[in-house]
């Protein structure tokens, strides 16, 4: 099982130039790739910026959101996005997508938080014509340049038409920020559609998990505050996953181990770059 970290882009009030330094770091440590959480209504870093960021200060890691909000974006402005982060990267980029559950994200006019998955599923057929260098909304020109690759796709989620969708249009299913003996029915319910759906093979399976080190206290305190528009409940479940020390980052890698996925992303519930070799010390 591969061992990756998140970017802290989405830690209350971050500092966005640790990014680049952060990205360095990890690439250097050892971790399989780069991860980013994604909320609009957040003081935090938009994915898009981040991964950029992170493209730019490294060459071999993997970049991923996981998961990205994609429906709060007009489809053809967010595949010209994604192709060129990808592109700037050198084909590093997996897009992690989501459909979001909070209304404040939904900023744009005309693109509420209502009827996300039959946007989400129109805004899949934009995507792939755009990088494929197909005209669309009536330009007249492609949106991206010749060599631009289809950018692979992950999907989150806990509903049928999520793994449904996950099935038909990914590479494979990312899994909820939840303990481990949580998890393991919604990894089995994207294997199950990915065979339902005639795949061959087996679906790629990432789990996440947040952890901390430092300031214990600090760290639990930012993760609740990020999904505190959640409810209580949410919250309960969360907090009780996240992986405060040592031993208890040890015994979520044994259980997804257990579980079958094929990675592991801590996210970073500190914009504390010491927390990179803190995690690495243990992990890698």
């Amino acid at each position: 099982m591969k061992i990756g970290i998140g970017l802290p882009n989405q830690v209350r009030e971050m500092r966005p130039s640790i990014i680049p330094a952060w990205a360095s770091q990890a690439e250097t440590a050892g971790f399989s790739s780069l991860g980013t959480v994604g909320r609009i209504s957040y003081p935090g870093l938009m994915d898009t910026v981040a991964l950029a960021a992170a493209a730019g200060a490294t060459n071999t890691i993997e970049l991923i959101s996981n998961i990205m909000i994609t429906p709060v974006w007009p489809a053809t402005l967010l595949a010209k996005e994604v192709a060129g982060i990808d592109a700037v990267s050198g084909h590093r980029l997996t897009l992690g997508i989501g459909l979001g559950g909070r209304p404040d994200d939904f900023v744009v006019d005309g693109l509420g938080p209502r009827g996300t998955g039959k946007r989400l599923d129109q805004d899949l057929e934009v995507y792939r014509s755009v990088w494929r260098g197909e005209t669309v909304d009536g330009a007249s020109n492609p949106l991206v340049p010749t060599g631009t690759r289809d950018v692979p796709l992950m999907f989150g989620g806990m509903a049928p038409a999520s793994f449904e969708r996950m099935a038909r249009w990914g590479a494979g299913y990312i899994g909820p920020s939840v303990p481990a003996e949580m998890a393991a029915q919604p990894f089995d319910a994207a294997r199950a559609a990915w065979t339902n759906a005639g795949r061959e093979g087996s679906p790629r399976l990432v789990a996440i998990a947040y952890c901390v080190f430092g300031d214990v206290e600090r760290g639990r305190a930012n993760v609740l505050d990020y999904y505190s528009s959640a409810g209580e409940q949410v919250m309960g479940i969360i907090s009780s996953g996240i992986c405060a020390g040592p031993d208890a980052v040890r015994s979520a890698v044994q259980a997804y181990s257990e579980l079958g996925v094929d990675e592991l992303i801590f996210n970073p519930a500190l914009a504390d770059i010491d927390e990179v070799a803190r995690l690495a010390d243990i992990v890698l």
